[in-house]
């Protein structure tokens, strides 16, 4: 990464240049939906028309552009509509990021529909080299993944799907078991049984079917029946 604590991001209204000074890698994540204050992205509360020369818009232009001459709305526009201007260092280090989030959320969100079993983040990594996929730093990872899996079936068996796993724990852990199926997915039905045994069904993303089970049965002791079903 640069030695820089700033970028320029900017955009263009009317034909006129507005820029504002932000953290890099916090913009991309607001840039992307991630809930962050505007304070921890901003490096100035300016909006300039040229940063590098240190010209300051007039609040006259800004009502002009954007209908209003507040900084935080006008931040959140060029944040949302605008670009991000990088060196390569940056460019490549942040390309990098959002691939492994893609790749992750595929891994969480698709199987094998031949054998309803996740998919190593390895080998979606290996498939997504072997097609020359490419990513675009200025969209949001989700919508690239759905896409990219798309392209992965070409070459192997993949898509997104959900989970539906059932599982019946003895008393002595059902009340805890209750409470992490709300954490873990949504609860889809849940029955006491007449021994004071739990049946519940949680919906959760395909790909992290192994890790839920795995979490429960931690809870159980090992003791927990579960019987999984993979549908979409």
């Amino acid at each position: 990464m640069s030695k820089r604590s700033y970028v320029v991001a900017w955009i263009e209204v009317k034909g006129e240049r507005f820029e504002i000074l932000v953290k890099p890698e916090q913009a991309f994540r607001y840039k992307e939906g991630e809930k962050l204050d505007l304070n921890e992205v901003l490096w100035t509360d300016t909006v300039y028309k040229d940063s590098r020369k240190g010209l300051k818009a007039s609040p006259e232009s800004l009502k002009k552009a954007f209908g209003t001459d507040d900084v935080r709305v006008i931040a959140e526009r060029i944040l949302r509509e605008g670009k991000i201007q990088l060196t390569e260092d940056e460019r490549r280090r942040l390309l990098e990021a959002k691939k492994r989030k893609i790749i992750a959320y595929i891994a969480r969100n698709a199987v094998d529909p031949k054998t309803g079993m996740p998919i190593p983040e390895s080998r979606i990594e290996a498939a997504m080299e072997e097609l020359g996929i490419g990513i675009d730093l200025y969209r949001d990872a989700e919508s690239q993944a759905l896409e990219i899996v798309s392209k992965l079936s070409r070459v192997m068996p993949i898509k997104i799907a959900k989970a539906l796993i059932e599982f019946i724990v003895p008393p002595d852990v059902a009340g805890k078991v209750a409470s992490e199926a709300k954490r873990i997915g949504e609860v889809k039905r849940s029955e006491w049984l007449k021994d004071g045994s739990l049946k519940v069904e949680v919906e959760v993303p395909a790909g992290a079917q192994i890790e839920v089970i795995n979490r429960i049965q931690g809870l159980a002791k090992g003791r927990a029946t579960v019987n999984v079903k993979v549908v979409g």
